[in-house]
């Protein structure tokens, strides 16, 4: 089982890393906060002083097309703000 999936890189997390020393990812929907720690650790080499998550429900869509009514949804996903020890940092832009 995968823990971290992928880094979230959006203008707000950007912006996050630079002023709160916060970093955003894209984790597995059954890993807790202390799965979460000791999987970003252990990929970056950092010390990760808090863990907070976030359940991100799945967006719901109603198309009226000609064959009828279409229904659907996006996937649920679970994001986890990890904020690290003053002084570290993690290179998002060079693991690409």
């Amino acid at each position: 089982m995968s823990i971290l999936i992928k880094p979230i890189i959006t203008e707000k997390a950007t912006t996050n890393s630079e002023l709160n020393n916060c970093f955003s990812f894209q984790v597995n929907t059954k890993a807790n906060k202390v799965e979460i720690k000791k999987a970003v650790e252990a990929a970056y080499g950092v010390s990760v002083e808090k863990v907070r998550t976030i359940n991100v429900r799945p967006d719901r869509r109603t198309r009226y097309t000609k064959t009828g009514i279409q229904h659907g949804k996006t996937n649920a996903i679970k994001k986890a703000i990890v904020q690290l020890v003053e002084g570290e940092t993690i290179d998002l832009y060079s693991n690409m």
